[in-house]
């Protein structure tokens, strides 16, 4: 049975980032209630979706993501390698989004989740988002498959450091930093001036003083392989999965789907709008993922 969860442990719900959705009818609930509960071993697949209730946005959903409320592209993996101005812009606005990104709570639908872990129906939840929403929300077995912005290594030596540490070091650096903004982006960013941007001190290495880079695989870089095999062997191990707000879009989260469908195990996906993977799944329900998670733990 599933504890019955009162509305005042959520925090309020932030809609500016939510997209456009069809509410759950009785359909779409019977069918995900029916899958849930068919199933005692589901790996959970959570994409950006599951955190625009919390206030930080997608990338690609028509008219609140990222990409349709700017012309803002996420940092390439080549160009934060190869160049000092990329990096120092990149950290330049993840230092002033940070305060806030770090601050974002989780919502309804991370604890429903983790609802469904302590009802042991969970064998493990991958996601593809950087927040350590699921860490806050108490999830235990969470694979980062893009890792976290709460990490920091070197890219030259083993260094590495928490994100909230390397934050003092660049307040010290940086003392008149200051910004307006109204939105985070999904890597923890915000918009800043070029004026802002050139005078900010980039930390580096303080064993080699080589550049640091969060433990974030960005556009262009590849998932380590170790992750990819550990994820590989959590779809083997479980007997369904079960997709929260994702489009699907990268491979690195379509080809779980790709595995779970060549090992005949039952998919489900509740998403707003359409995904890479609606053609070959078993069941896909097009609305807001808490509106439905959180009515089924409270009946299950």
């Amino acid at each position: 049975m599933f504890k019955r969860m009162a509305l005042y442990e959520f925090p309020i719900r932030h809609i500016a980032f939510v997209p456009s959705f069809k509410p759950p009818d009785e359909k779409d609930f019977k069918a995900i209630k029916d899958f849930i509960t068919r199933h005692q071993n589901i790996l959970i697949l959570t994409g950006a979706g599951i955190s625009t209730e919390s206030g930080i946005p997608d990338y690609r959903s028509e008219e609140v993501g990222l990409y349709a409320r700017s012309n803002h592209k996420p940092v390439q993996y080549q160009e934060f390698i190869k160049y000092p101005r990329v990096r120092q812009r990149y950290w330049a606005r993840n230092f002033v989004g940070w305060p806030k990104f770090s601050a974002v709570k989780p919502n309804a639908t991370h604890y429903a989740v983790r609802q469904l872990e302590k009802a042991q129906k969970v064998t493990a939840i991958v996601t593809q988002n950087v927040d350590r929403l699921h860490h806050k929300a108490g999830s235990e077995n969470v694979i980062e498959l893009h890792g976290t912005g709460y990490i920091v290594k070197c890219l030259q030596c083993s260094y590495e450091v928490k994100r909230s540490e390397l934050q003092k070091k660049m307040m010290d650096e940086n003392p008149d930093m200051e910004s307006t903004f109204t939105m985070i982006r999904p890597d923890g960013d915000v918009d800043l001036s070029e004026e802002q941007i050139k005078k900010f001190k980039v930390p580096l290495c303080p064993k080699c003083e080589g550049p640091l880079k969060p433990d974030i695989v960005f556009f262009g870089d590849n998932v380590p392989r170790h992750r990819v095999e550990r994820v590989r062997g959590e779809v083997s191990g479980s007997d369904a999965v079960f997709v929260l707000g994702s489009s699907l879009t990268v491979y690195s989260s379509y080809r779980i789907i790709l595995q779970a469908k060549e090992e005949k195990k039952e998919v489900a996906i509740l998403n707003i709008g359409p995904t890479r993977a609606d053609n070959i799944v078993d069941i896909k329900v097009s609305t807001k993922c808490s509106d439905i998670l959180t009515d089924i733990c409270n009946v299950i």
